[in-house]
């Protein structure tokens, strides 16, 4: 009420907009990212950005906002109508609003010493809360865009599988569109995971980051970065990436990495996406790994057979009970789990099985080309162990399959057509937006409100005619009378059995009596015993 009634006194925009940049440097004082010395610069950097020309010398409301959102959008609105954007939609104005808040922020160096230095003195888990509360306070993480998503638990005969469906990202008008497919190519930063990134202005083609802040990490003898994905589909959603920029490569250092991780944040998982084009990531010119803390549901699913090698005796071997290929190896002895780990890994690049359709390499215009590689995870588990899930892949494509054999087949591209990484794998199903709307559409079929006629089943054009086998599928097992909220529900477990379907057919070894025999066959292979 205090700030309603003060904010309709000040007359001019320009005060408006001065008295904005106080309540700005306001939250960031109270939620520390700013120390009182670092107000003069901010102010004036903020000023200047703004071309205003004088600051708000008036009282401040004491009520600090909940967010930076709250404090950006109006001046967002203030620089559109003063003319300081090139056109006022989402990309630039996310420009602005990331060089407004880099005013804000501490200097990079000073960032990593107070990492490290509540990281001696009170533990890891205070020094990862605090840099993620700093990630979001400074707007680097879109909460206010991330809140937006839908998420639910679907049970399946795996367990519940969580489901995602992301509406964080906003969608861009024609005319954005076209400022996008008209803006200047360049090559610097190489990738969106570059160090260079750290500071970086941006441009209608690539985000800015003068609000972003990473935290280097001994990996393996090399230096590596860790930071915050800004669009978080997990708790505490992380990226690790290499200092160098270099592809994606599955191998020995991998798993010596993702140990040494594990090791230093020992509250976090850290996995890493394939390094093989369908199978892999959607960045494979940079080698990164993902990691949080949060418990994925493949985690929680047990082992269903379990083996023993008589090379690694301290070593845990098994199957874990899930719809993809997971060999689940664990022990307390580090050395002898990654020697293990690195066999499996031999192995399964040059192993074929040809009734599975599993051919390690193919010959193209006289090149050998793998198709054989693992999704790694790894853990500290509840034994106090080192914990590795090793998930095999294989991205070979056919005629009856061109999207890929283990691939979400054509049947259920109306769900998920994309590629399963890292964070699909282990139970997180990443949906896209369009399901918000057809999913709604879809429940009025199941309450009566809609047919399922010809409107639909007829009609490409349709955004339920993707769907229409399913859905005369869930009217014949559901009916047409369901209440709303029944309606829903159904539908969202579905959706979940669907994703379950979508991650079977990732899976090299299907979870028949055949697939499992032959997958018992590889791990004989390997010497395992049962």
């Amino acid at each position: 009420m205090e700030q309603r009634q003060m904010e309709t006194e000040f007359g001019s925009p320009d005060r408006k907009a001065a008295y904005r940049v106080e309540r700005l440097l306001q939250f960031g004082l109270k939620r520390g990212l700013l120390e009182p010395l670092d107000i003069y610069a901010a102010r004036n950097g903020l000023l200047d950005l703004l071309r205003i020309s004088e600051p708000y010398e008036g009282e401040l409301s004491e009520l600090v906002a909940d967010s930076a959102v709250e404090l950006l959008e109006p001046l967002l609105d203030y620089a559109a109508d003063a003319g300081l954007l090139e056109e006022n939609n989402t990309t630039v104005r996310d420009l602005l609003d990331a060089r407004l808040m880099g005013q804000l922020m501490p200097r990079a160096s000073e960032l990593v010493h107070r990492f490290w230095t509540t990281a001696k003195s009170a533990g890891i888990e205070a020094a990862t809360d605090a840099f993620y509360k700093l990630c979001i306070d400074s707007n680097y993480i879109r909460m206010d865009r991330i809140g937006k998503n839908m998420y639910w638990l679907a049970p399946t005969e795996y367990g519940d599988i969580e489901i995602t469906v992301n509406l964080s990202k906003p969608e861009k008008d024609p005319k954005e569109i076209a400022m996008l497919r008209n803006a200047p190519q360049s090559h610097y930063p190489k990738c969106l995971l570059c160090i260079e990134n750290v500071g970086y202005a941006g441009r209608l083609n690539h985000p800015a980051r003068q609000n972003l802040r990473v935290i280097p990490v001994e990996l393996a003898g090399e230096t590596w970065y860790f930071q915050y994905s800004p669009y978080v589909y997990y708790n505490e959603h992380s990226i690790i990436f290499d200092g160098e920029h270099r592809p994606m490569k599955t191998s020995k250092e991998t798993f010596e990495r993702l140990l040494d991780f594990v090791e230093r944040f020992p509250h976090y998982f850290v996995g890493s996406n394939a390094d093989l084009p369908i199978v892999g990531g959607s960045i494979l010119n940079h080698d990164h790994f993902q990691g949080g803390r949060h418990k994925f549901p493949m985690e929680k699913a047990g082992v269903a057979e379990s083996f023993s090698h008589p090379d690694y005796p301290g070593v845990k071997i098994g199957i874990v009970k899930w719809p993809m290929s997971v060999i689940r190896i664990a022990a307390h002895n580090r050395d002898q789990l990654l020697k293990l780990a690195t066999a499996i890994l031999d192995a399964w690049k040059s192993y074929s099985d040809p009734s599975h359709d599993i051919f390690a390499f193919t010959e193209q215009a006289g090149v050998k080309v793998p198709h054989n590689t693992i999704t790694p995870i790894a853990r500290n588990n509840a034994s106090g162990e080192y914990e590795l899930d090793l998930v095999l892949r294989n991205n070979r494509t056919s005629e009856e399959h061109p999207d890929g054999i283990f691939h979400p087949h054509k049947e259920l591209h109306h769900i998920k057509k994309e590629n399963i990484g890292l964070i699909e794998v282990m139970g997180l199903a990443v949906l896209p937006g369009r399901l918000k709307d057809e999913l709604e559409l879809a429940s009025r079929l199941l309450t009566g409100e809609e047919k399922l006629d010809g409107k639909i089943t007829g009609d490409p054009s349709h955004p339920l005619h993707k769907h229409a086998e399913w859905l005369e599928e869930l009217v014949g097992r559901y009916g047409t009378a369901m209440p709303e909220e029944e309606a829903r529900q159904a539908l969202q477990t579905e959706t979940g059995r669907k994703f379950a379907d979508v991650l079977r057919d990732a899976g090299v070894y299907k979870r028949s009596e055949q697939g499992m025999e032959r997958f018992r066959a590889f791990l004989r292979h390997l010497g395992v015993r049962a």
